[in-house]
């Protein structure tokens, strides 16, 4: 069984929710257990929080209102990959490097991306080729329900 969708969404709170429920319909409606699919929920809320906050470069010219929400269940794994406009990752060594620590317990934000690191199975952030915007992509295999009905072959 394969099912992939993308959206393309306004970078605004409100989208947030949107992708989050598509994603646990669809994992719903495919039979993935649901302790699997809340974990993929919240990562993807966090990438997709980052996004809306962090999506545009003003400073380059960049006024992009938009970012991009992709997901792909393909056998016994499902890719979430969340793209914007934005500046994208600081380089540390020539490669993206996100400041991936644990933010101050004090803190109202910062947590997100050490949140998709502990939920997914594996995760790589990176900026996109050319104008730049920051991708980050993240797996998690899945497990389904005992009455599936479009489980993997």
């Amino acid at each position: 069984m394969s099912i992939w969708w993308s959206l393309h969404l306004r970078r605004d709170a409100a989208s947030v929710p949107l992708a989050r429920r598509l994603l646990l319909g669809t994992m719903e409606t495919a039979g993935v257990d649901p302790d699997v699919s809340y974990d993929l929920s919240v990562a993807l809320s966090e990438a997709c929080a980052n996004a809306v906050e962090h999506g545009g470069d003003t400073a380059r010219g960049c006024t992009s209102e938009a970012f991009r929400v992709t997901a792909y269940l393909d056998g016994e794994k499902c890719r979430i990959e969340v793209t914007d406009a934005g500046p994208g990752f600081p380089a540390a060594g020539g490669r993206p490097r996100p400041p991936v620590r644990p933010a101050p317990s004090e803190a109202e934000s910062g947590r997100g991306l050490c949140l998709i690191q502990e939920l997914a199975d594996h995760v790589h952030f990176g900026n996109k080729p050319g104008r730049g915007g920051a991708v980050v992509s993240f797996d998690k295999i899945l497990k389904w329900r005992e009455d599936a009905p479009l489980v993997a072959v």
